[in-house]
């Protein structure tokens, strides 16, 4: 059993560590010599795409693949790996038994802080989020054409070793934007690669937010850990009145609460179920930095 990992950066490798764990050769992209050769030191076979075309050492490859993992998000010429496999896929991939992208939360847009679950129509508000939702329906048509499930990964805001609030606050960069009802969901980079595969091993097709359970203000967080470091918190900052990117304010503009109960009742335990589990493994175990 084979997987390939298109773009393998942080969610990425943590995929690729979950199928190594459990018996798959693992395979994965970046785009350039120096980080196929980082990629090395995680024991993940490298080859180098730059959405252009594939060439012969991944096309050989490609004919061993039995899980495919797309993780590289549209851009403005859209998804190239699809646009690359569009109606070939099969021929490209004669082994394929599953294929997992990696979309977001950001599908369902805004819904004044209510619950979503998959059945909730997307409604993005956001040009990047819009363009997830054709790339999402574009990648079952290429599996039903090739006879492969597709699963579509909804994440939500993504942490983990050396990507959390313990970093911002150890960089001086930590801020705590208070604004009122807001409320964010995140995900554990290690919990998905678990759902991957979780649901690669049993093939399964279809929607799924992978989201932890316990959505919260985004300050919380920061507080929590700032409790744990044993430092005082960052001072709160109002949200109308904050210097922030446009990018940074843009998300704010999407206020709900994601389930994750479909996961769940597939039988899937999320390992880090809300940031006070997963804030205090990391910094009991010293693994924050990364």
């Amino acid at each position: 059993m084979t997987v390939m990992i298109f773009g393998c950066g942080y969610s990425g490798k943590a995929i690729a560590r979950a199928f190594a764990e459990n018996g798959f050769s693992v395979a994965g992209t970046v785009r350039s010599a120096e980080s196929a050769a980082a990629l090395g030191t995680h024991k993940i076979t490298p080859f180098i795409f730059d959405g252009t075309g594939f060439n012969d050492q991944l096309k050989t490859a490609l004919r061993d693949v039995t899980h495919l993992v797309q993780s590289i998000p549209p851009g403005k010429e859209h998804d190239p790996l699809l646009q690359l496999v569009s109606g070939r896929l099969r021929a490209l991939c004669p082994k394929l038994e599953w294929i997992g992208y990696l979309s977001t939360v950001g599908v369902y847009g805004d819904h004044g802080g209510d619950w979503v679950t998959e059945e909730t129509p997307g409604s993005p508000i956001l040009g990047r989020s819009i363009e997830r939702v054709d790339t999402e329906e574009a990648w079952v048509e290429q599996g039903r054409m090739a006879g492969v499930p597709v699963a579509a990964l909804r994440l939500s805001g993504i942490y983990g070793p050396g990507r959390n609030a313990f970093v911002n606050l150890d960089r001086g960069s930590a801020r705590r934007i208070i604004k009122k009802d807001q409320v964010f969901n995140r995900i554990r980079v290690e919990d998905i690669g678990s759902a991957t595969l979780f649901l690669a091993e049993r093939k399964l097709s279809g929607l799924y937010n992978v989201t932890d359970n316990e959505p919260c203000p985004p300050q919380d967080v920061i507080t929590e850990a700032a409790r744990l470091m044993g430092v005082k918190p960052p001072p709160e900052v109002d949200f109308d009145t904050a210097d922030m990117t446009p990018m940074a304010r843009s998300f704010y503009g999407a206020n709900k609460r994601v389930s994750n109960e479909k996961m769940r009742s597939l039988g899937f335990e999320f390992a880090f179920p809300n940031y006070r589990i997963s804030l205090a493994q990391m910094w009991s175990k010293n693994t924050w930095r990364g």
